[in-house]
């Protein structure tokens, strides 16, 4: 009789632990998007924020589980009834919805965050289950810190929550301080020392302050852990939460040593982690294993050497079983056709509609106008880069900069606001910052920028230029704009308007002045 392996669940919370780290910030139409490519990558739980910390993250939470289809959707909540309902009232429209309550049970927590004694957490625990029970059937319990607190009492504060309801408990290294051994000895006693813990799915969520999240996560698993809470690209607080990518290879890749597997449809893994950084407008480093640019790369010539004997000498898994494609057979340019170029996207792996496909396509025409060659990752780019549009209250219509070592930088941009045209002159230390001075001419925000970043997509002197900034308006908000062409201006140019288009789109006109120059009346 064949043995089958422990199914292990994909917790991802890339949307909210994630989302919570500086500079990861995502707005609705972005975090949809996301969930999206997570339901496709095929997770178990989605994670879709944390309604009560404020009106949009509610709004967002309630988007994301009317629109999923197959997966959990969980909202976080503190074991506070008020912070249960407004979850509850979020995540109710869910085909499968889940409250997540946190509360925490470590000395350290209790004395110095809660002031409130054991026995007080242990009723807390207990009571707040039992309420949110009451209105969904799944309900998973988080004791905060976790690996900090006596095992003794974590036991019997699981007892409790499971005794009042809970479905799943999990068991965070909050703060990243445990090492594997001690992973493996919490939940191999919390297994012995539970009563009904068979029952229930034990989860882990482990933080990477001392880059042992995926080592830790890991360690859960093959001490019994049914759960595995983490994100993509490894986002979250601090130094990040374990990596899904690496543990859901690592599960797949050594089935011989954890004797367990996912549902994770690994082919969508470099998808998920390319749009997660082309939302961020966070670059994913070059060494990060599974979707770093080297992870697959062999530049030793005795690497090569035996790469070319059998890929398994240096390889211990293969690009494509993470959707990193070969390169096509199919070379298009400025005179394929529109079927070349649908056959084109069917080998990335895109399916569109068509009313979307005829946009692509002419989007792939204006592109090959300007490059010889185009490329799988020029595609990728474009089809990201367009999931991620607003409405454009500016529209770019021309720019001419001017630079030079004997000069002052000048640029000179015309944008179209709904029947207008507008065009400022500015000067400034380049002609990047000079043309970002003549669009705050014509805007009249107060915007700082914050960060400014560019990197090639492709290779060659035509490669698209992929820029992404991140501005900050008087309101206190951070909005991050990309722009991809073949002309580093340009791209620089169309990214501070997608910003400041994205702000617009998302601002009520009262909030805005009653900003009828929208419609182009001013």
């Amino acid at each position: 009789m064949i043995r089958m392996a422990r199914m292990i669940k994909i917790f991802d919370t890339t949307l909210r632990d994630g989302e919570q780290a500086p500079g990861y910030s995502m707005n609705l139409q972005e975090k949809l998007e996301m969930a999206r490519q997570l339901e496709r990558l095929g997770v178990d739980i989605i994670e879709a924020g944390f309604p009560v910390a404020s009106p949009d993250d509610f709004e967002a939470v309630r988007e994301i589980a009317g629109r999923v289809e197959h997966a959990t959707v969980a909202g976080l909540c503190r074991a506070v009834k008020k912070d249960i309902d407004r979850t509850w009232e979020a995540v109710r429209e869910a085909r499968h919805p889940r409250i997540h309550i946190v509360l925490a049970t470590s000395d350290l927590h209790l004395e110095y965050k809660l002031n409130a004694t054991r026995a007080q957490v242990l009723a807390t625990a207990e009571e707040m289950v039992a309420y949110a029970k009451t209105l969904c059937e799944d309900v998973e319990f988080s004791a905060e810190d976790a690996m900090r607190s006596d095992p003794a009492y974590l036991a019997e504060v699981f007892t409790a929550v499971i005794r009042a309801g809970a479905t799943t408990v999990s068991v965070p290294d909050t703060v990243g301080y445990a090492v594997p051994e001690e992973i493996t000895a919490m939940f191999r006693y919390l297994r012995a020392h539970v009563p009904g813990i068979e029952k229930v799915c034990l989860s882990v969520h482990c933080h990477n302050d001392l880059g042992l999240a995926v080592a830790n996560s890991l360690a859960a698993v093959e001490a019994g852990a049914g759960q595995v809470e983490c994100t993509v690209n490894g986002i979250g607080e601090r130094a990040g939460n374990a990596a899904l990518e690496a543990v859901v290879m690592a599960i797949a890749t050594r089935k011989d040593k954890l004797d367990a597997e996912t549902a994770i449809k690994t082919v969508e893994i470099s998808s998920a982690s390319k749009l997660l950084s082309t939302i961020t407008g966070v670059a994913v480093p070059p060494n990060q294993p599974i979707v770093g640019q080297n992870a697959f790369a062999h530049e030793a010539g005795i690497h090569q050497h035996g790469m070319m004997k059998n890929p398994l000498t240096y390889q211990i898994l293969s690009p494509e079983s993470v959707g990193i494609r070969r390169q096509s057979s199919m070379v298009l340019g400025k005179h394929s056709g529109r079927h070349a170029f649908e056959e084109y996207l069917t080998e990335l792996g895109y399916t569109l509609a068509p009313d979307r496909m005829n946009e692509a396509f002419e989007r792939f025409k204006l592109l090959a106008d300007r490059k010889k060659t185009i490329t799988d990752r020029d595609i990728d780019a474009l089809m990201r880069t367009r999931a991620l549009e607003f409405p454009e209250t500016y529209e770019l219509l021309t720019f001419v900069v001017n630079s030079g070592s004997n000069i002052s930088a000048t640029a000179c941009v015309k944008v179209r606001r709904g029947e207008e045209i507008l065009e400022r002159v500015a000067f400034g230390e380049g002609p990047v910052d000079a043309a970002f001075k003549a669009i705050d001419k014509i805007v009249k925000l107060g915007i700082t920028l914050v960060s400014f970043d560019i990197h090639a997509v492709t290779e060659g002197e035509d490669a698209l230029g992929q820029v992404t900034v991140k501005l900050q308006f008087p309101d206190g908000e951070v909005v991050t704009g990309r722009g991809l062409t073949p002309d580093i201006f340009e791209s620089s140019i169309k990214a501070y308007l997608a910003a400041i288009n994205k702000y617009l789109a998302e601002k009520p006109e009262e909030a805005l002045g009653g900003a009828s120059w929208r419609s182009g009346k001013s």
